[in-house]
């Protein structure tokens, strides 16, 4: 028996950046991060999606592949909506905080 494929998008909600720790530790680059709040994706079955941070998708990874199989409600409660994750990236200075969520 087929299954329908599990689809979780994956949106771009909101960027910190802290300058102060920036100014303190990191060596000046002229590029970082190409995401942009709202920007989206898709995954299917837990895949990462094409386009993605790799950095960004491995702070995600365990939760889409969750999500995937039908796990949720992460942290008993952690989130209104029990199929969805808020998931920052691990860039100390300039993270991003993603929505995942099953459609």
């Amino acid at each position: 028996m087929n299954r329908s494929p599990v689809i979780i998008r994956i949106t771009a909600v909101r960027q910190t950046i802290y300058r102060d720790l920036m100014d303190k530790y990191e060596n000046p680059i002229e590029h970082t991060c190409d995401v942009r709040e709202g920007q989206q994706w898709i995954s299917v079955d837990g895949k990462c999606p094409e386009g993605l941070c790799p950095s960004a998708w491995s702070s995600m990874r365990e939760f889409a592949e969750s999500l995937a199989r039908g796990e949720g409600n992460f942290f008993d409660g952690w989130m209104k909506n029990p199929m969805s994750a808020m998931i920052s990236c691990n860039d100390g200075f300039r993270p991003f905080s993603f929505y995942l969520e099953v459609i």
